[in-house]
């Protein structure tokens, strides 16, 4: 509304200016001219006035210039004594009387009616800033209403569980009284917990959709404000505003930012946001869950939450939203290819089965980068080179094909992959090799070897945590038979085989030095992945001393099975890496193809 008055304020400003433009202009055309009063005397001596009216102060009238033109003037009357020399030249005059009434009005007129608007303008500007003073104290939440939200269960891939859970919410807003007859009560608050981009948002909104009701959604940071006491408002208008338009859902996302632990890492322990969650709290144990008022939270950082928060009565209902597994992944996939048109070779279980650990988002930015990609190469469809290729991007980032890298460090970052491929194609336990390539992506990859596990794992035995250090090492390895030294391309692998020695000794009870005792590390956040304060350590030093040290020789065991594995595959390392050189990708049928030449060369076949 502000904008609008100032747009409606600037043109009649505008409109106003321009009249007394046009009036200017208009009445200078009519003007009398202004003469000097000598000039209009000698006028009269010359008999070129026609006619006069005399004022009290000036004199106004008709003459004609030299050239015979006749023009109105005006001049300021000097000689009371005028009516003898006017009579003398048979000039025409009359007396006037002045009424200045209309030209005092006017010349205060216009003034004020500037300095007025002016004035309405300002005053406008202020009653905004009071307005916006006033909804300081009101909730931001944005209102969805039950016609407009087209979000349901079926849009939702991967997260059966969850949706099963969130079945029973939408049968108590649909059919409530199917639960209080029996007694029963709906849990106040459900919090959907898990890793960033698993779709808990969109979870919120089909069951809103599901059961038709109405959809605050306002997130955890929006309550807190530099007034003290504004968050606390906005929380009652929040309860206010959903208790009348019950049954419906509020959904507060990202609640780790209004329902920190109090106290946690505060000066003082009563500041705005500890206030705004202490109001949450009071709303949560004060509204009846019959009237249809169901409360809804997302976090990825559970572990920081206030315990009140998580106690029976406020949020006692926490729903795991996880990464999806092989199927949920291919199920998702399907959802986000509806409107993309695949090509017949567009395999989505393939792609499923290549990004385990994938979120909801990561794959439909997977099909939407793959759709871009093959826009870009004008095809009529998507096909399984563009997923490919799109998952290659979001794990590695993009191709770097213009990247100058000189022949011997190319050489040498071939045989590295290799190493990693030959090493997990003839170590059992391993996850099959999908692809191998030696053209940079991102800012410091200058090649990767792509494996693609068949199944989704949740344990690991010992051996196929050392099968996994056997790959990390395999790089490294090839380059020191080959160059007879070693680059400082395999830090990233020792850096991740350490920490899997490591987590064996000290924490899976896989070693020697600890036995069964464990020392883990401090956890962070648990979907984040990781520490928010800086790990300490819980054993004594010369217990670190003998972690050190088995640590050390699971590495140098691991390093020396390695190194016998691929110096009796020497041939085929050298064979593998020279055509990895000339294609610069091999993809795995090639591979493989090429391993089982070499082993049955091997075997004397």
């Amino acid at each position: 509304m502000e904008k609008k008055h100032q747009f409606n304020l600037s043109y009649i400003l505008m409109a106003i200016l321009g009249v007394l433009i046009l009036q200017n202009l208009l009445m200078g055309q009519f003007r009398p001219r202004v003469i000097p009063y000598s000039e209009f005397v000698q006028a009269v001596m010359d008999d070129r006035v026609k006619e006069v009216s005399i004022g009290s102060t000036a004199i106004h009238g008709k003459m004609k210039d030299a050239g015979g033109d006749e023009f109105l003037f005006k001049t300021v009357r000097v000689d009371n004594d005028l009516s003898t020399k006017l009579s003398e030249h048979n000039v025409k005059y009359s007396g006037q009387v002045e009424n200045t009434f209309f030209q005092t009005l006017f010349s205060w007129l216009i003034p004020i009616s500037i300095f007025y608007f002016i004035w309405f303008f300002l005053m406008r500007r202020m009653q905004a800033g009071a307005a916006g003073m006033m909804t300081l104290g009101k909730n931001k939440a944005k209102l969805v209403g039950e016609h407009d939200i087209e979000t349901r269960f079926a849009d939702v891939a991967g997260a059966d569980e969850a949706k099963e859970e969130l079945q029973e919410v939408v049968s108590f807003l649909t059919e409530p009284e199917r639960y209080q007859n029996l007694g029963g009560r709906m849990p106040k608050g459900i919090l959907l917990v898990g890793p960033p981009g698993t779709g808990k948002t969109l979870l919120a909104r089909a069951v809103a959709g599901e059961a038709g009701a109405p959809f605050f959604s306002i997130s955890g940071s929006d309550f807190v404000e530099m007034f003290v006491g504004m968050g606390a408002a906005r929380v009652r208008d929040l309860f206010t505003q959903a208790r009348e338009k019950a049954p419906c859902i509020i959904f507060i996302d990202e609640l780790d930012a209004l329902g920190k632990a109090r106290g946690a890492g505060m000066v003082a322990g009563h500041d705005e946001r500890e206030q705004t969650l202490n109001q949450l709290l009071v709303e949560m144990d004060g509204f009846d869950s019959r009237k249809g008022v169901v409360i809804m939270g997302a976090t990825n950082r559970p572990e920081v939450l206030d315990p009140a928060l998580l106690r029976s009565g406020r949020f006692d209902r926490q729903v795991l939203v996880d990464r999806p597994d092989v199927n949920g992944r291919k199920a998702i996939l399907e959802i986000h290819a509806k409107n993309i048109k695949l090509a017949a070779d567009a395999d989505l279980e393939v792609i499923a089965q290549k990004t385990p650990g994938f979120s909801g988002a990561d794959l439909a930015n997977v099909v939407n980068e793959a759709a871009l990609l093959a826009a870009r190469r004008h095809k009529d469809a998507v096909g399984l080179a563009e997923l490919d290729e799109a998952v290659d991007r979001l794990i590695g980032g993009l191709e770097k094909k213009n990247r100058v890298i000189n022949p011997k460090e190319k050489k040498i970052v071939a045989y590295h992959e290799v190493g990693h491929a030959l090493v997990a194609a003839l170590t059992p336990g391993c996850d099959a090799v999908h692809k191998i390539s030696i053209i940079p992506r991102g800012l410091a990859a200058l090649g990767y070897t792509q494996q693609r596990p068949t199944e989704d794992r949740y344990l690991m035995s010992q051996k196929e945590l050392e099968a996994k250090i056997d790959v990390l090492l395999g790089g490294r390895v090839a380059e020191k038979i080959m160059f007879q030294d070693v680059t400082t391309g395999a830090h990233n692998d020792l850096q991740r085989a350490t920490d899997i020695a490591r987590a064996m000794v000290s924490e899976y009870g896989m070693g020697e030095t600890l036995g069964l005792s464990t020392y883990p590390r401090n956890q962070g956040p648990g979907f984040l992945g990781q520490s928010a304060f800086g790990a300490t350590r819980e054993y004594s030093e010369k217990t670190a001393a003998h972690l050190d040290e088995e640590v050390r020789q699971i590495l140098d065991q691991r390093e020396n099975r390695v190194t016998e594995l691929i110096m009796n595959k020497k041939e085929t390392l050298i064979a593998v890496a020279t055509r990895l050189l000339e294609k610069e990708v091999l993809m795995e049928d090639e591979f493989m193809a090429m391993v089982d030449a070499g082993m049955n060369e091997d075997s004397g076949e």
